[in-house]
């Protein structure tokens, strides 16, 4: 007779409680519960409805969570693999406008010959049509849709694209590279940062979101991916000459932003980088950034490599990870 747990495990559905859960650590007044698919990397995710969906990308394929709590697998397979420093690659997110769902496809997979999805903006219909909407990307990473409009962060070109549903599209930001002193830089490798020099670091956008008709961008930082360099900026929505707005610094690695019902922002750092073993286990965390005075409060710790973000309702948010985890996070009472 199969045990319970292999059932939920060939089901695609395994459920983590307590100290199965490993390291992620919840604050008081939430309560936490994290469910894992074996072998997925989960990344985007959406409120469809009553649905959730949210995109795999060790599999290319995008999944809808119903009443029932099951994940099941719709749409085609986009490209997936690893990228060029071995992270994976594939649909990063998911949004819906209109009728249409908009599939945020990443670069082309290391050792993959270019299809026609790749490093683009794709549109789903409900009978499962495929549209292209625009290739004219290096790294789309995310996109939110106000007023029909698309905003998109290109994550290699560093810069925010504001596009048309007819696929015309104008930059509203590019991003500088921003120094960084090789004091920083010597804890990493002091022979390959000798001290008296000063290298560029690339901003690489990451999350974005609106609040007050400004969009809000997580700038997660290049290599070597220092502790506290992470920033989020803001940009007027209309676009214009007027500069980023430095909103808030001190960051490790922020990879995804939301705007809760109180208009607070919330911020999902993905961790702290170590050159030996790649970004920490557990050091991953979601902040949640007081729109009134800018307290910051940890909320979910001990995360490992989390994605995305997502605000379903006054009470309950969801977050993905590369290991195949959604932690469903439920305020004890509304907030």
């Amino acid at each position: 007779m199969r045990s319970l747990l292999a059932v939920m495990v060939a089901a695609g559905l395994l459920l983590l409680t307590g100290d199965a859960s490993a390291e992620p650590r919840v604050a008081s007044g939430y309560r936490l519960e994290t469910i894992g698919m074996p072998g997925a990397a989960f990344s985007g995710l959406l409120r469809d409805g009553q649905d959730l969906l949210v995109t795999d990308l060790a599999s290319g394929r995008l999944y809808r969570r119903g009443p029932t709590g099951k994940l099941a697998a719709f749409g085609p397979s986009f490209p997936h693999g690893l990228d060029v420093i071995g992270d994976p690659t594939g649909p990063y997110g998911v949004v819906r406008a209109g009728d249409v769902l908009v599939v945020v496809q990443g670069w082309t997979p290391v050792g993959s010959d270019e299809g026609p999805f790749d490093h683009a903006l794709v549109a789903l219909d409900a009978a499962g049509g495929v549209r292209v909407i625009s290739r004219d990307f290096w790294n789309p990473f995310d996109v939110i849709v106000e007023g029909g409009i698309y905003y998109v962060i290109d994550a290699a070109r560093n810069t925010v694209e504001r596009m048309q549903p007819d696929g015309r599209k104008d930059t509203l930001m590019t991003f500088p590279r921003a120094g960084e002193t090789a004091t920083a830089l010597q804890s990493l490798s002091p022979t390959e940062f000798p001290e008296g020099k000063t290298y560029e670091v690339d901003a690489v956008p990451t999350g974005i979101g609106l609040r007050d008709e400004r969009l809000y961008i997580a700038l997660f930082g290049g290599f070597p991916f220092l502790a506290g360099a992470g920033k989020i900026v803001s940009i007027p929505k209309a676009g214009g000459t007027s500069m980023a707005r430095l909103d808030v610094e001190g960051l490790n690695a922020p990879v995804s932003i939301a705007v809760d019902g109180d208009g607070d922002l919330l911020v999902l750092e993905h961790g702290t980088y170590d050159q030996k073993e790649g970004f920490r286990k557990g050091s991953g965390r979601l902040l949640k950034l007081d729109k009134m005075t800018g307290r910051r409060i940890v909320i979910l710790d001990g995360l490992t490599r989390p994605v995305s973000v997502l605000v379903w309702d006054e009470r309950r948010l969801v977050v993905s990870d590369l290991r195949g985890n959604l932690h469903f996070l439920t305020a004890e009472t509304a907030r």
